[in-house]
């Protein structure tokens, strides 16, 4: 397991991210795009949100990228009974002491697998929203700090499936990315049948990294050099959701942080100090397509969010990518 000094360099950066990377990989088959995702939103300090149908490795995917990091994971199963005060913890009255006592919920860990997000009812799902835009809990006027580094992992099935409860809009403007697994490709799911036809692959899957690293990781990846051409273009890409036609809610300013960040933590990963306008447009539908609702019309022709973000990305001009020269000097990781 590596360990690092206070500060990373991007080379910590790209060789920790690489065995973690290879880590999942171990476990999800022939789905590398969707574990760089999961990577890039861990080192943006965001969350994910994985939907698909049942059975394809959402679950797996969450356990698989908790146990390649040595740190605290708690897993919540959501159902339709399940409580807010299971998920944030409750105030217990101790008869001998004579005073109250927190019991910490299951959200209190670094990485919290939310499984089923949408079979629990919108008050409980409403819980988890301030720990994750604030990585706190307030329980009966006391303000408890979440543990750092912290990541809601949840999976969701379509909201067409029976059973389940539509996430309400500020729910989903708090993950930063969702991704759909998909189906693995024939050769992926014969690899998964030989390597996995008898126990677990969570089972042999040991820690990579330690959550203090990845925490400095994390400072690293914030150095990363955005030029002010691609903050404008990041601008652009979301004030053009708020005024397309084919939508009646278009993205949040913190859907622009939120792109911001993934971008940098994006181009990090790909081994540059400084983001590039073809790391915004590979993002642009991840982090911005689930917080999108389609006027009626729209959806009645079958025009999906992520039609549009295609739609806006092909109208919205690019700006001329950044040469090694523009940047500032002391710009960026140090040790590039």
């Amino acid at each position: 397991m590596t360990t690092y000094d206070d500060r990373a360099s991007l080379a910590d950066l790209t060789s920790t991210a690489q065995q973690v990377r290879e880590s999942i990989e171990s476990v999800i088959e022939g789905k590398p795009e969707v574990v760089r995702l999961a990577l890039t939103v861990l080192l943006a300090e965001g969350h994910l949100l994985i939907e698909d149908v049942p059975g394809v490795g959402k679950t797996m995917l969450a356990k698989a990228l908790a146990k390649s990091i040595d740190c605290s994971v708690q897993r919540i199963q959501f159902t339709p009974d399940l409580l807010p005060s299971d998920i944030t913890g409750v105030s217990i009255y101790d008869q001998q002491r004579r005073e109250f006592e927190f019991k910490p919920g299951a959200i209190f860990a670094q990485i919290v697998i939310g499984d089923e997000i949408n079979r629990a009812s919108p008050k409980t799902q409403s819980a988890l929203l301030e720990s994750m835009e604030e990585r706190q809990v307030t329980i009966d006027g006391t303000t408890y700090t979440l543990p750092s580094p912290f990541m809601v992992v949840a999976t969701q099935n379509p909201v067409e499936m029976e059973g389940t409860y539509p996430l309400p809009e500020a729910q989903r403007d708090r993950f930063m990315a969702r991704v759909s697994v998909g189906y693995p490709s024939p050769e992926a799911e014969l690899r998964m049948l030989d390597v996995h036809g008898g126990l677990s692959p969570l089972d042999d899957l040991t820690a990579v990294a330690h959550a203090h690293d990845i925490g400095k990781l994390i400072e690293a990846v914030r150095e990363v050099y955005v030029a002010p051409p691609v903050r404008r273009y990041v601008v652009d890409l979301v004030s053009a959701t708020r005024s397309h036609p084919d939508l009646r809610l278009g993205a949040s300013p913190r859907a622009t942080l939120h792109l911001l960040r993934a971008v940098k933590a994006s181009a990090a990963l790909a081994g540059r100090d400084y983001v590039l306008p073809d790391d915004v447009q590979a993002l642009a539908g991840p982090v911005l397509a689930h917080r999108l609702l389609p006027t009626a019309q729209a959806q009645l022709s079958r025009r999906t969010a992520e039609q549009v973000v295609a739609d806006i990305l092909q109208r919205t001009p690019v700006p001329a990518a950044p040469s090694r020269g523009e940047i500032p000097p002391g710009a960026g990781i140090r040790g590039f």
